[in-house]
């Protein structure tokens, strides 16, 4: 019954769609067969207005009609240009994740459901709410403190917006196994992990405490930064479903006049804003991931304070000293070592030419270095530099393409701020300091003294690693002996799962079908 639900929630997705225009600005021209026939069936479906609209107002449209949780798939896909192409991706990130506010009687169960005390121990006061998004509205409190009452930012969860979401959630893993099933070309993109992704990704995103836990870490880290900072939170009033931090007074990046009529250095605010995303990356390897402006504010100081860090990211030391080898690389033209780096991070499999690869990325750099400065894009030069890695056979890297998008953001914002903004300018302090810090002397002993430690960690685990393998020997010399074999239990489980697998598909194409070819007949 679940694979059937999902199905009938699956083809009422993509009837909204076809409805909506969206397939039918897809670039159908270029398919063949099956496919071009769908497509031209999509178009002579679509409703006669939606075709006067552009591409991103007809995903805007079809969004607001499926609900809460296919905003949070589209802005996960604008995330992975990889998998929907960089124009669909462009177009997702314009999505604006506003939705009409919900009683304030459900916010206050919400809050005391969670936090198991009444509204009025928390807060001396807490008023209507002043934004809403698909998981969460925002409402202004003030608290009791010792210096007398606070101003707060309360966020609580939308009523519902869980099981809403693990319903649309199934829908979207039939979908991908489908499409790994039937379309071939696909599997590349591995659609079920992918899935899979969003689905980890939004459950953290609808735990509050993880997201308070995010705060206080960026909090720390960013310190001791210049010109940067995230709210503080008062954990006594967070919980799952309920989130309070500090509220923030100032001026949003999105408002350019407003930023000027308060008298800021708008070139000043782009740089700290680059270099500060650039040390939470290559520095601290946790880094905001949704940037965009309307989660950004400059307080009275002039300090950019984010926001909104339900969705982070982080790189690994190798992924932070791939990236910072890699911009130096560009920076200095050694595109030998911009290949290698690919190689020894095992990101190009070795069975490929260095020398070959070294070629494909002085492509990329040569064009650049003969621009001005502040024309070059860092965000478009790794969005090439992803391409031709392509035809190299490296695989996705998800913690890669999450930090593309956040750079291209960034870099977006600033050069608003500052069209005649120098990325590499602004960039190469950070990165020249991180190289010589983790590359040179100081590196190197950083490096040993790690390795020391795996090694005596090693030695420690030595005597339960001996007894495993004296385990493993006995078990393949035992399989060498009698073959390997399945007890009837696991036999007649993996039938049964195969069985179930290839009729919740063929139940799922028939449903939508019917659907389809059901509503075709309705508006004839």
């Amino acid at each position: 019954m679940s694979s059937i639900g999902a199905s009938f929630r699956l083809a009422r997705a993509g009837w909204v769609l076809v409805r909506e225009g969206v397939v039918a600005a897809l670039p159908g021209d270029q398919l063949t067969g099956l496919p071009k026939f769908g497509w031209r069936v999509a178009r002579l479906l679509t409703r006669r207005r939606a075709l006067k609209r552009v591409r991103s107002d007809r995903l805007a449209n079809a969004v607001a009609r499926l609900g809460p949780s296919y905003v949070k798939l589209g802005q996960f896909l604008a995330t992975r240009p990889d998998v929907v192409g960089d124009d669909i991706a462009l177009d997702l990130a314009l999505l604006q994740d506003s939705m009409a506010t919900f009683p304030m009687s459900e916010a206050v169960a919400a809050i005391e459901d969670s936090l198991g005390r009444k509204v009025s121990d928390l807060y001396i006061s807490i008023d209507a709410p002043v934004a809403a998004a698909s998981i969460a509205q925002v409402h202004p409190a003030e608290v009791a403190t010792p210096d007398g009452p606070r101003k707060v930012a309360v966020k609580v969860i939308r009523p519902g917006v869980r099981k809403r979401f693990f319903q649309d959630l199934e829908s979207y893993f039939l979908a991908a196994r489908l499409q790994e099933r039937y379309v071939p070309s696909s599997r590349r993109l591995r659609p079920v992990e992918i899935t899979e992704t969003m689905a980890q990704t939004t459950k953290i995103e609808m735990d509050f405490r993880l997201e308070a836990a995010a705060y206080s870490e960026l909090g720390e880290n960013t310190r001791d930064d210049p010109g940067f900072r995230v709210p503080a939170v008062d954990w006594e009033r967070t919980g799952r479903d309920v989130l309070t931090m500090e509220w923030i007074d100032g001026v949003k990046l999105n408002d350019i006049e407003g930023l000027r009529a308060a008298g800021f250095d708008l070139k000043a605010i782009a740089a700290t804003l680059v270099q500060s995303f650039l040390r939470h990356t290559l520095r601290d390897g946790f880094f905001h991931a949704d940037m965009h402006p309307g989660n950004m504010f400059v307080d009275a100081k002039g300090d950019i304070v984010a926001v909104d860090l339900g969705i982070s990211g982080r790189l690994g030391k190798k992924e932070q000293r791939f990236l910072a080898e890699i911009l130096y690389g560009f920076i200095t033209r050694n595109y030998m070592r911009v290949a290698e780096v690919h190689f020894e991070a095992g990101y190009v499999p070795r069975h490929h030419n260095v020398a070959a690869f070294a070629q494909a990325i002085r492509a990329i750099g040569e064009p650049i270095h003969g621009q001005p400065a502040e024309t070059i894009s860092m965000a478009k030069l790794l969005t090439l530099l992803f391409e031709v890695t392509e035809l190299f056979d490296m695989e996705t890297r998800p913690e890669l393409v999450l930090l593309q998008k956040t750079m291209v953001v960034v870099e977006g914002v600033a050069r608003t701020l500052d069209p005649a903004f120098n990325m590499w300018k602004t960039a190469e302090p950070v990165v020249g300091h991180w190289i010589s810090g983790n590359l040179g002397p100081q590196g190197l002993l950083i490096d040993a003294r790690d390795g020391l430690g795996a090694l005596m960690s090693l030695v420690r685990q030595a005597p339960d690693l001996a007894a495993r393998t004296e385990r493993l020997s006995r078990q393949i010399d035992a399989m060498a002996e009698n073959g390997l074999r399945f007890d009837p239990e696991t036999a007649k489980a993996i039938g049964k799962a195969e069985a179930h697998y290839n009729r919740s598909g063929r139940i799922a194409l028939w449903i939508i079908a019917a659907t389809l070819v059901f509503l075709a007949w309705q508006i004839t």
